[in-house]
């Protein structure tokens, strides 16, 4: 121990024995505080509200139904508060874990998702030595339908390529899978791709016992989100009990269901429907396994739920709380023992919630979704690149994302609490009211016979399309503020370069590699012994050197039922067409719609509506024309001819108003006949007629539907038909 250590020791020891004889301090009394009633607060609020509705400002309702309150009491939430349960305990609301995160962190999982085989191993690899904790890969679009490279279009898009046992050595080359567990979304069917797996692992001398994590299938989630499948919903049940009945025996901690909600979130879906809609798709599957003779046990422990985290920050962490005993109480309905009603738990950032326009924003979105995750209580988490809704990412962006969930865990502490959102008494009543709206919705689907049949019914794509329109009317409003988009639009933006993939050399360099391979191998003995409802036969065939297709075709395809598609979309896709838009008449045209701002007075008298008016306007990126002010109209007006605007916004005061418009609106008119005039504001009823009759054509104002207005002025323009 150096000198300066034994120091810094002493003077350590000082300040503890210091502070230890320390031990009489002094009451301080607290009478002359006395704390505030309801009323008094309340009070106040309205007087600071300067005649606003207090009903109005201080309650946020939600898409889900809930309703805010500005305040939570423990007096109305005695009832519901955690004193008597604990974490790991009875329904699990407080998490699986008697020590939440203590001994064992949530999983980091973050994607790797480049195109070749090869590649992607080397990123598997580097997440790991970087601080993932599990082996996350993603297929491509081909992959997941199990298509042969050679035969689809754009072998890459979404994922890895995987169509032979090759590619899947090449892509398992050198993982310690023993150690790290493996996360693999399969589509329709995990059958085929799991037999490569299975057969890649044994093939390179690998304990198949060890494997842990999931190869997961979800059918009703590929249905909802394509519109059918690539056979019927009993035949892909049937291979999915063949794997699960293998699983159980031959590698007990590797679960086959992924039940992923994204198609739902994506979709655009309140969290009430999400919730409900994947728990009735959960049923269906422990439904189908038990019908095939599976227990409900090994039913339960085959099935990893994702979950997708939005925007709405308390709403998330009771979200997921509330999950948990559901899936509790359903499986043990079915009959299903304390173990196995615990669930598993994985989540992602919700990309519906992500954007194209400043899209280093999504690093501030996907971080408190990753902290509503966390405290919500999630076994894994996959933190999405801010660039996801471009491209795929790269070394800088997956390094932030993974970084995140690093930075949480090592630098803020959040393995120490345990469920740090219970006994809150604003997440406890929203978890409460979230497990009664999920169960009843829960409960309406199951009364239709399940969520197969509710989505032949079309009623979960209508719901969730009566939700995606409220967001699109709140967003082009700007209610809901869309940082980037709706609201502040960086006018210097830089486009990200999506990195576009060569779809015609991936193909050609799959087409060779799979062609070499298959020059090697004769598996079609193999291929004539696959058995659906023996697993064996199938790890039989990719041993041989089967492709994924060829696998697919010796279990046969079929018809499936066809259902109206959950589309996918974004809150901010409105607004990105509308400046894309733009951007391409500029560069096609070298022209832009011009708005004047017609700022009348000193600038104190107008800076204020112009600012509004300057950002309103650049959301669309439109050429707005700024100035310090007019002292008089008829200077207003030669400036206004002089910029041949499109559009006049004239701005200044509610009290300099009357005066104003009447003077200044015909001579815009006058000056430029083709142009729109607005005003910044609102007008009083009584000067509605007057402000009409001198020229103002429309408004610009809060309540102005933003969207809407800037489309108007595209269509003048001619921009768009």
């Amino acid at each position: 121990m150096s000198e300066a250590t034994k120091a810094a020791e002493l003077d350590l020891q000082a300040i503890i024995k210091k502070a230890e004889s320390q031990t009489n301090f002094p009451d301080v009394p607290l009478d002359e505080f006395t704390p505030p009633t309801y009323e008094e607060w309340k009070a106040a609020c309205i007087e600071l509200l300067k005649g606003a509705p207090f009903e109005k400002k201080m309650y946020t309702k939600t898409y889900e139904g809930i309703t805010f309150e500005p305040m939570y009491f423990r007096a109305a939430t005695e009832d519901i508060l955690p004193k008597k349960s604990f974490p790991g305990m009875g329904d699990y609301l407080r998490g699986a874990k008697v020590n939440g995160y203590v001994n064992e962190p949530w999983g980091i999982a973050q994607a790797c998702d480049e195109t070749f085989p090869e590649e992607n191993n080397e990123l598997l690899k580097h997440e790991i030595d970087k601080g993932s904790t599990i082996y996350n890969v993603k297929l491509d679009c081909a992959t997941k339908k199990a298509v042969d490279a050679r035969e689809c279009h754009h072998p890459g898009k979404g994922g890895v390529s995987l169509t032979t046992l090759e590619d899947v050595e090449k892509l398992l080359n050198g993982l310690q899978l023993d150690k790290y567990p493996l996360y693999v979304y399969a589509g329709e069917s995990s059958l085929p791709i799991m037999a490569l797996i299975i057969a890649a692992v044994k093939k390179n001398g690998g304990d198949v016992s060890k494997l842990k994590g999931f190869i997961g299938a979800n059918p009703i989630g590929e249905l909802a989100a394509n519109g059918k499948l690539n056979q019927s919903l009993d035949k892909l049940y049937d291979e999915a009990a063949a794997v699960a009945k293998w699983a159980v025996k031959n590698s007990p901690e590797m679960k086959t269901f992924f039940v992923n909600s994204d198609v739902f979130s994506n979709g655009g879906a309140n969290d009430i429907q999400e919730l409900a809609y994947t728990l009735s798709a959960a049923v269906a599957y422990l439904r189908a396994l038990l019908d095939r003779g599976l227990t409900i046990d090994e039913a339960a422990e085959q099935i990893m739920f994702g979950v997708s985290v939005g925007a709405n920050f308390f709403m998330q962490i009771a979200k997921l709380r509330a999950i948990r005993p559901i899936w509790a109480e359903i499986v043990k309905a079915f009959g299903g023992s304390e173990k196995v009603q615990h669930i598993h738990l994985h989540a992602r950032p919700a990309l519906f919630f992500k954007t194209v326009y400043d899209p280093y924003v999504n690093l501030l979105r996907n971080t408190t979704e990753l902290f509503s995750a966390v405290a919500g209580g999630v076994d894994s988490f996959e933190n999405a690149p801010f660039d996801e809704p471009i491209r795929k990412g790269d070394e800088f962006s997956r390094r932030i994302a993974r970084n995140m969930q690093i930075i949480l865990q090592e630098e803020f502490g959040l393995l120490q609490p345990i469920d740090p959102a219970g006994g809150s008494w604003a997440v406890e009543t929203l978890t409460k009211q979230i497990k009664e709206k999920v169960w009843a919705e829960f409960q309406k689907i199951e009364g239709m016979g399940g969520i197969v049949n509710a989505l032949k019914e079309n009623y979960p794509q209508t719901e969730i399309e009566k939700i995606l329109a409220d967001r699109f009317k709140t967003s082009s409003s700007r209610r809901d503020k869309i940082v980037g988009n709706n609201m502040y639009a960086n006018m210097i933006e830089e486009r990200l370069d999506p990195r576009p993939e060569n779809w015609d050399e991936n193909k050609k360099s799959r087409t060779q590699a799979i062609e070499n391979y298959l020059s090697k191998v004769n598996a079609k003995d193999a291929l004539s012994k696959v058995d659906v409802n023996n697993f064996d036969t199938v790890i039989d065939a990719a041993a041989a050197g089967a492709t994924i297709s060829e696998i697919r075709n010796a279990l046969g395809k079929g018809n499936s039922d066809e259902v109206k598609t959950i589309e996918p979309h974004r809150w901010s896709e409105k607004f990105e067409q509308l400046r894309e838009t733009t951007e391409k008449f500029k560069a096609d045209k070298n022209d832009n719609v011009k708005i004047f701002l017609a700022n009348m007075g000193p600038i104190p008298q107008h800076k204020a509506r112009a600012d509004f008016t300057t950002g309103f306007l650049e959301v669309g990126a439109f050429e707005v024309l700024k100035n310090n002010g007019f002292k008089t109209v008829e200077d207003c007006a030669a400036a206004a001819k002089e910029s041949g605007a499109d559009a006049v916004v004239i701005c200044s005061t509610d009290a300099t108003y009357p005066e104003i418009v009447p003077a200044l609106a015909p001579k815009l008119h006058e000056v430029l006949p083709n142009a729109t005039v607005y005003l910044a504001g609102t007008a009083p009823a009584e000067l509605v007629e007057t402000y009409k009759n001198a020229g103002i054509d429309d408004y610009i104002n809060i309540r102005s539907n933003c969207y809407q207005t800037l489309v108007a002025m595209q269509k003048k323009k001619g921009m768009i038909a």
